[in-house]
């Protein structure tokens, strides 16, 4: 009840009540919108949250639903309504209800990860290649890729970007903090060996944020590390040199939800990329994030 009732504020306060003036006005946005929060909470399909509205009256009236909407229907409204550009603004709704006036936040986790997009089983895809009798050991050239910028304190998303993988992660550390920095300003930022780079480290502390990376990037030599603030990581980090340790426990709870079954990223053709995040969709009570445009099954993250 109380992710239906704040999922329901948050897109009241976002998104017009009906997308034209000669909309059937059955249900409006927001509904439908916590419809999908709904779906996304109890980790089931259109289908399964359209059963779950007809046999629970006490969500239908906290939703002011006077009938139950088609399963055909929410996909449509998920096809609409969580594009990008509506996305953010109901991620920044979220996140000024639940942080109000505060604009600072004493350490930000920054991670990547590359997911599966398709119905298809890992064991499937290794297998269809039986007419070489050898299984197919690659089982994608491209996925989907999630980058994500977690609250250590909240374990709220403050900015997530979504591209096409494989690519690396040296020269997104800046796109991420851009898009951090508005929303609530970190005093520190704790990120993997994916991201370090001296440059990174110079524009981090340009911003008056430090930056805690840790420095095995590039072969192994004996030699010196040449930037100053990679050799300074180099010689003092660990778990508890700027309380890198809590990066683990923040991106341990963020990767369970990498592994629902039924919402993992999904990346379209281009240009035009859908997103469906839990975080835009309910309030502090949501401790996950994925992104998608319909139901599909989802295997191991690829770094």
């Amino acid at each position: 009840m109380r992710v239906a009732r704040a999922a329901l504020a948050v897109a009241e306060a976002t998104l017009a009540d009906y997308a034209h003036r000669f909309s059937p006005h059955r249900f409006t946005q927001p509904q439908l919108f916590a419809c999908l929060a709904l779906k996304t909470f109890f980790k089931t399909d259109y289908r399964g949250i359209s059963e779950l509205l007809q046999d629970h009256s006490d969500l239908r009236h906290a939703l002011r639903l006077k009938t139950v909407p088609h399963f055909t229907t929410l996909h449509k409204a998920s096809r609409r309504l969580l594009r990008q550009p509506r996305a953010r603004r109901l991620l920044e709704t979220t996140l000024r209800r639940h942080y109000r006036r505060r604009r600072r936040t004493q350490r930000v986790a920054f991670d990547s990860t590359g997911l599966d997009c398709g119905h298809r089983s890992a064991y499937y895809v290794r297998r269809r290649n039986g007419a070489a009798k050898q299984w197919q050991i690659v089982a994608y050239h491209h996925y989907a890729k999630l980058e994500a910028a977690i609250d250590c304190s909240s374990h709220f998303v403050l900015a997530a970007l979504v591209g096409r993988g494989p690519r690396v992660d040296v020269d997104r550390f800046v796109p991420l903090l851009q898009a951090t920095v508005p929303r609530l300003r970190p005093d520190a930022v704790l990120a993997d060996a994916g991201f370090d780079s001296e440059p990174n480290h110079r524009y981090a502390r340009q911003q008056g944020i430090r930056s805690f990376i840790p420095a095995t990037a590039g072969r192994p030599s004996a030699k010196p590390l040449t930037g100053r603030y990679r050799r300074q990581k180099r010689q003092r980090l660990n778990k508890h040199y700027g309380r890198y340790g809590q990066r683990t426990q923040v991106l341990d709870d963020q990767t369970a939800a990498y592994h629902y079954d039924q919402c993992p990223p999904v990346l379209e053709p281009r240009p035009r990329i859908v997103v469906d995040c839990p975080h835009l969709q309910c309030h502090a009570s949501l401790r996950s994030c994925s992104f998608s445009t319909e139901p599909v099954r989802l295997g191991f993250p690829r770094k």
